[in-house]
């Protein structure tokens, strides 16, 4: 007899949220006996939303599951050691197997956090609480099913499309995979009812939620993936216009412990050292393996997430993003080890092994402005025009040359300086491979630099749990 353990995680009737008492992440988890009787007033109601934002941790999403595919799948990052685990390994080199139990947690751990946000959405209507509150609250998970069907639908395709909460195991039969077509639709649906209703802005420890920037940045990445050219541009001007972000002046700012969430911010997965088990992994998930605490401070080294040596000679010699992004290797006793290691996430007073205080980026203004250049440049180009002064914006503060339309005098030239320039703004905050695929340009740049991918391999394998529950409903991707 199959287990139900094994069920997609949308068949669920066991739902981990999380207690508030001291701020945003002061996460708690509610008990499997108490959780048909625990939505009943505003309290409630905001764990069960923390809930879902502890989703983000899950180690199927920003934990490494997202990393492995944005980055390590990309040209930008690579394993260097088969020990550092085989599954994302396999996702390295192309060789993945319907059964690597990484591929399994991404699509369960997003449909977790999936159910914790249909939830809230399912519970909240008759709780005695503020309308304006309530209604908040909807629309950040809201946001947040957005996200995670966006990541979902541009990891494996088609995918199914689950929209209230599911309490019975019997339930999860009659889902299939929904076209990827169905699935933007509703992320699109999500993200223009979530704007609407989120605030432009928190204060104190609400800091770090969603706001309604935020929606509007990631919908236009929405409209810019199915190449709603119009609509992006559109999108992302109205980020702009609100006057909420900026370019910080350093680069390296971005990522300072001591300033996360900081203007540049449109959205960030937060993390918090201490013991909580709340801390990121990634100052010692990223460090080489074998490097002691040389790097870490404490703990091993995971091995993960390696620069390229064409990805670290890629960057101009100018490049001011080049030093504080990597690390060229480290230096053991009077030995410098050459092995490069991403320096974006490193705490420099972790509170103990994987649990380090550094937030992830998953919108920033950057981006937005890279969109609009983007955007802009498909619309029509246009030699020196807006596309050029946001683009250039993003060089300037790197210390590189502006780019004109001497340099680049064709719509097809500047589309690459765009993807160029994305490449590195934003290095390890898992946009290349997404970037690559979305622009047709995947299989070319990859088996440029000696890959042998094949257009199947653009999305990842159906896990095969998922199939052999369900074999009536849920098939695989071609060539797997």
């Amino acid at each position: 007899m199959k287990s139900y353990r094994i069920l997609i995680p949308l068949l669920l009737v066991l739902l981990s949220t999380g207690g508030c008492r001291q701020g945003f992440l002061d996460l708690a988890p509610i008990s499997q006996t108490n959780n048909v009787n625990f939505y009943r007033n505003a309290d409630d109601m905001l764990n069960a939303v923390n809930a879902a934002y502890a989703s983000l941790q899950f180690n199927g999403l920003y934990n490494q599951g997202l990393y492995a595919v944005g980055e390590v799948r990309s040209d930008n990052t690579e394993i260097l050691d088969a020990q550092s685990g085989i599954d994302i390994t396999q996702i390295d080199a192309f060789t993945t197997l319907t059964i690597n139990g990484l591929v399994s947690s991404i699509w369960n751990d997003h449909y977790r956090g999936i159910l914790a946000c249909n939830t809230v959405i399912d519970r909240i209507a008759p709780v005695e609480m503020n309308q304006t509150l309530k209604e908040r609250y909807v629309a950040e998970v809201t946001f947040l099913r957005a996200l995670m069907y966006f990541n979902l639908v541009r990891i494996f395709g088609d995918v199914p499309l689950v929209l209230k909460e599911t309490s019975d195991v019997t339930e999860g039969y009659s889902y299939g995979r929904n076209p990827a077509a169905e699935v933007y639709q509703q992320i699109e649906q999500d993200l223009l009812a979530a704007e609407q209703k989120l605030p432009a802005s928190y204060a104190g420890v609400e800091i770090g939620r969603a706001t309604s920037g935020a929606a509007k940045g990631l919908l236009a990445k929405v409209y810019l993936t199915q190449k709603k050219w119009d609509l992006a541009a559109a999108k992302t001007k109205e980020v702009l216009d609100a006057g909420q972000y900026d370019l910080l002046t350093n680069y390296a700012d971005i990522y300072r412990i001591n300033n996360k969430n900081n203007r540049e911010s449109l959205f960030e997965v937060q993390y918090k050292k201490g013991g909580y088990g709340l801390g990121s992994p990634f100052n010692n998930r990223f460090a080489p393996r074998l490097s002691g605490v040389v790097v870490t401070t404490i703990g091993a080294g995971g091995g993960h997430n390696h620069p390229t040596a064409e990805m670290i000679a890629a960057y101009e010699p100018e490049d001011k993003r080049k030093e504080p992004s990597l690390a060229l290797g480290y230096t053991s006793g009077s030995s410098f080890v050459a092995i490069p290691y991403v320096k974006k996430y490193l705490d420099p007073a972790p509170f103990a092994a994987s649990d380090a205080d550094n937030n992830w980026p998953v919108l920033r203004y950057a981006d937005v402005l890279l969109m609009r250049a983007e955007a802009l440049n498909e619309v029509g180009y246009t030699p020196n025009g807006e596309a050029f002064t946001l683009l250039n914006r993003i060089r300037t503060r790197a210390g590189l040359a502006p780019k004109t339309s001497a340099e680049l005098p064709t719509q097809a030239a500047f589309r690459l300086a765009v993807e160029n320039e994305r490449r590195f703004e934003l290095a390890f905050e898992n946009h290349r491979w997404f970037d690559l695929v979305r622009t047709g340009r995947a299989l070319e740049v990859m088996n440029s630099k000696g890959f042998n991918i094949q257009a199947h391999q653009l999305v990842l394998p159906v896990p095969q749990n998922q199939i052999d529950i369900n074999p009536d409903r849920i098939k695989q991707n071609p060539g797997y």
